[in-house]
């Protein structure tokens, strides 16, 4: 789907102004506040969590083109999140809300989810932060899950409304200590129950035997080593306790500048070349210092690039990149197109939809990812050459490059306990700043890049590209992001390991005091109950064929696809074929200029790159060897279930991607059903390997916004724009109004 999913509306009349409409007077809504009360459901605490503050009598609204409905409840803010308790929340039917978070609640705001706080004064809109000298109407809160809440606070009391709106502003705005996050009041609070051992769900790498087994699975271990030269973090504190590096490499090395200027091993190939990174050296004046940290790289240099046997290139990423304020200012800008206040909003916005979209450059950051991966693969596996990732600390571009790189290259990274220990390895150990990054502690707003969600972007495209090759769904991806902004999983809220063992106690030289045993995001029972996970899982994932030995003798199908890679530039695939000749005048026309230009971008691209990248997307398709995305034109996509599922005015009605994944589950159950009944398996079997499929079939109320919201309120503004359309009278017409389009989306 390229867009919205539903384009258009907007045009013609404008719907009025939002208004407030009440049927109840404030007198008979103090009158009845003791029957209210009565109603009003539990506030439902975890472990350490404390009330701070709570209003009654808050409207919640549901904003549609000209009214404003809602239900009344409280609003309370507690150390954890923001929580409304509706009067009416009981009458719901549970079944309902089937994919429900144990943790946070659809009516649940953690404080590390708050992006935005706005009041409205006298139909004005303005920011909310520090010191009120006067208090909103209306208080609406932006999230960083895009979710847009209003709250109408016209009827609480006074001194209520003080209280939680400054509450609120304070407790998610204010900069805050480590110590203070709600992580570790939670993590004391539950200290005596039971932790589930987290290498069930990933390797860890917080061990030597960790990174030795690596090795061995990637055949590394021929020309790299794994060190504990910084075990207890005597070295470098931004490394971790371990890690891997070449072999040829002395030990006494890696401390001569605390780990900087060191090659540090990602990844090796299966024709042995590797993936590496390194962290630059500091910048120095003094020229005696510079020629000293010259011929110290001289000399690394030499270690690892020794041709013909071993040729290394390297990628400098700090300077022929992307930068991190680029992808700060492009997210800001594209991320606004979901935070839809209102009905109206939606529509009078729809209509500039493609215009804006470019405008924040956030797919082309996207594609940029991309190409960049597969540049790096190219040299990897077509070239046969080490390549060396450089950065000012190595922790964020890298981590992003040399973890798509390994998601392209080995099918265990597509895997979900691999793609787990993946994140553990690159960006976990890795050093990445998810404190200062995710912003946690609300300290600096420059330092705040959204690097991992970048990521996550890019391996959606794959995941959508190539479903078959995953064994996890789009659905995972989604709660993974959402993960970020949960402080009981200490996976996301620290920036080195050296900072999270010293924080929980495990660096301490007191022997009396126990660690803290804090959970990690991957146990995913933690948030969803078992029939939820199953969401999670790609029932479509074609694993791995087991073969036996006379198979394994002859051929070698996990790299037959890489070594047979022509070397001769062959035809286009049918498929580009299809976008570039067939239906290209369609496109320009119903389009605009703008798409066809993406089309025609991947003519600039360097020949060696051109020529395996055509080379690959000839051949046939295997999903467990190299997995190349495609990165032409509308081939990068908004990912829609994370932007859109808030927004009920995009969703498609027993339709998009739920409704293809439905029938494929029942198609899939069918043949399940079969072959339980050739291989006469146990009754209590039958129904457990049913259970998969029983989210999809138990509601008949399913739309696109799927597993995330059932069926909403949905407008009846028209599906295709209407302004103008009667004076146009033929597609040359149509093709020069650039802003609207109709949608090609999926069907």
């Amino acid at each position: 789907m390229l867009g919205k999913g539903v384009v258009g509306g907007g045009g013609g009349t404008k719907a009025p102004k939002p208004s407030f409409v009440s049927y109840v007077r404030p007198e008979e809504i103090h009158t009845n506040e003791k029957e209210v009360t009565e109603k009003e459901v539990t506030l439902r605490l975890l472990p350490g969590e404390q009330l701070l503050c709570e209003a009654s009598t808050v409207l919640k609204c549901v904003q549609e083109d000209s009214c404003q409905r809602g239900i009344y409840g409280r609003l309370v803010c507690t150390d954890f999140k923001i929580s409304f308790l509706g009067d009416d929340e009981s009458t719901l039917d549970n079944d309902e809300t089937q994919f429900k978070n144990k943790v946070v609640g659809e009516n649940d705001i953690t404080l590390h989810c708050v992006d935005q706080i706005y009041g409205v004064f006298d139909e004005k809109k303005k920011t909310l932060f520090g010191q009120l000298k006067k208090y909103p109407e209306t208080l609406i809160i932006h999230c960083k899950d895009l979710r847009v809440f209003h709250f109408c606070l016209r009827y609480t009391k006074e001194e209520e409304v003080k209280r939680i709106v400054s509450g609120i502003i304070h407790h998610t705005q204010a900069p805050k200590l480590l110590k203070r996050l709600f992580l570790f009041s939670y993590a004391a609070a539950a200290q005596n129950d039971a932790a589930p051992d987290p290498k069930n769900h990933a390797v860890m790498f917080d061990t030597l035997q960790d990174w030795c087994w690596e090795l061995e699975r990637t055949k590394g271990n021929m020309k790299y080593k794994a060190v504990s030269v910084n075990e207890g973090y005597k070295v470098c504190e931004r490394l971790p306790a371990y890690f891997v590096v070449p072999t040829p490499l002395p030990e006494e090395d890696v401390p001569r500048f605390q780990g900087h200027g060191i090659p540090i091993w990602c990844w090796s190939c299966h024709n042995g070349c590797a993936l590496l990174k390194m962290s630059a050296l500091p910048k120095e004046q003094d020229d005696g210092i510079l020629q000293v940290q010259k011929n110290f790289l001289d000399g690394i240099y030499k270690t690892i690039h020794r041709p013909p046997y071993e040729n290394v290139k390297t990628e400098d990423l700090s300077s022929n990149f992307l930068s991190l304020q680029e992808i700060q200012t492009a997210y800001s800008k594209f991320k606004q197109l979901f935070l839809i206040d209102n009905s109206t909003e939606f529509w009078d916005t729809d209509i500039k939809w493609f215009s804006l979209l470019e405008s924040s450059s956030w797919l082309d950051i996207i594609r940029r990812c991309l190409k960049k991966a597969v540049e790096i693969i190219e040299c990897l596996e077509a070239q046969n050459m080490n390549i060396l990732l450089l950065e000012e600390n190595a922790s964020d571009l890298c981590c992003l490059v040399s973890s798509l790189v390994q998601v392209m290259m080995d099918p265990h990274c597509r895997t979900r306990f691999g793609f787990q220990s993946l994140v553990q390895k690159e960006w976990i150990m890795g050093g990445h700043c998810f404190l200062d990054r995710c912003n946690h502690l609300r300290q600096s707003d420059k330092e705040e890049v959204p690097v991992f969600l970048l990521f996550l972007e890019c391996v959606w495209q794959l995941v959508q590209q190539h479903p078959p090759a995953f064994e996890f769904t789009e659905t995972y991806l989604t709660v993974l992001s959402d993960s970020l902004y949960i402080p009981i999983f200490s996976t996301f809220f620290f920036n080195s390991p050296h900072q999270k063992d010293t924080n929980v106690g495990r660096e301490s030289q007191d022997t009396h005091s126990r660690p803290l045993n804090l959970l990690p995001v991957w146990d995913w029972s933690v948030q969803f109950e078992p029939k939820a996970q199953t969401l999670l899982r790609n029932p479509l994932y074609v694993e791995k064929p087991k073969l036996d030995k006379g198979q394994r003798k002859g051929t070698h199908f996990k790299h037959q696809r890489q070594l047979s890679l022509p070397l001769t530039q062959s035809k286009s695939s049918p498929k580009r074929g299809f976008f570039r000749e067939e239906t290209d005048h369609l496109i320009k026309n119903l389009l605009g200029k703008r798409i066809s230009k993406l089309i025609n971008s991947s003519e600039e691209l360097q020949d060696n790159f051109r020529e395996f990248y055509d080379s690959w997307h000839s051949k046939p398709r295997s999903y467990h060897g190299l997995l190349l995305p495609h990165i032409e034109g509308p081939e990068v996509r908004v990912w829609a279930q994370r932007y859109l599922r808030w927004i009920p005015e995009a969703q498609i009605l027993g339709g998009g991607r739920v409704a293809t994944m439905s029938k494929l589950l029942e198609m899939l159950e069918e043949v399940q059903s079969l072959q339980e009944k050739i291989e006469e398996r146990h009754h209590s079997q039958e129904a457990r390997q049913a259970e998969p499929t029983s989210l999809l079939r138990n509601s008949a109320r399913l739309s696109s916004l799927f597993p995330f919201a059932l069926l909403q309120r949905h407008s009846s503004k028209p599906v295709l724009p209407t302004s103008g359309w009667k004076a146009l009278e033929d597609e040359e017409d149509l093709a020069k109004r650039e802003d609207e389009f109709v949608d090609l989306g999926d069907v």
